[in-house]
């Protein structure tokens, strides 16, 4: 049995298991049915690389580095590791990598205190949000409202919560499918800038938007 395991999560491990899927790389590709390469390629979001390891009941090879590769079948144990160049990784994996999402998209907007106005630099950021969701096929978009330590807990979720659905409101109003998004509220529990209680920070004051 050939097991790979990914250690750390920014990173993308691609795999080939056909000696016909690329001709004129057949020196770095699978030689024979049954046997599979596995590659180790940074995260396409942040460009991290992780690690990995691919073992089986002949041996262990680790992938540590960007575009680590081994190949590995049932008889025979992982090969020890050699790098793709980014030609090599285009040739065999550019299929896989293109039928990838685009990477998540992350917004800041901010409010003014005790409000659910949005700062004028805030609402003219709803066109560039546009564009972040329809770059998706099927978007998902997280919108969480927060808000400084100035009042009663729970008076601050109920209004970050109307933060939240007044970007909801933004977003439906310049032609988003109000189905594809999710609305909640954090209020004063995940700041921005830790502060004391009753400290009123601008920055605080905000809702973040995630598109998936």
């Amino acid at each position: 049995m050939i097991v790979t395991r990914r250690l750390i999560v920014p990173a993308l491990a691609c795999s080939l298991t056909l000696a016909t899927a690329c001709a004129s790389h057949k020196t770095k590709g699978p030689e024979y049915p049954g046997q599979a390469m596995v590659a180790l390629l940074p995260d396409p979001e942040t460009g991290n690389v992780g690690k990995a390891y691919v073992t089986n009941s002949a041996g262990r090879t680790d992938l540590g580095s960007a575009r680590d590769f081994t190949t590995v079948s049932v008889r025979t144990a992982p090969a020890p590791v050699s790098t793709l160049s980014q030609g090599d990784v285009r040739a065999l994996f550019g299929d896989v990598l293109a039928a990838l999402p685009p990477p998540q998209r992350h917004f800041t907007l901010f409010f003014r205190f005790d409000s659910e106005e949005l700062t004028p630099e805030s609402k003219a950021m709803a066109p560039e949000i546009l564009r972040a969701v329809r770059e998706r096929q099927v978007p998902d978009v997280l919108v969480v409202g927060h808000t400084d330590t100035t009042g009663a807990g729970t008076g601050n979720f109920a209004l970050g919560l109307r933060r939240a659905n007044t970007v909801r409101t933004l977003l439906r109003d310049s032609g988003l499918d109000v189905a594809s998004i999710d609305v909640i509220s954090h209020g004063e529990t995940e700041l921005l800038v830790p502060t004391g209680d009753g400290i009123f920070e601008a920055r605080n004051r905000r809702v973040e938007i995630t598109v998936r």
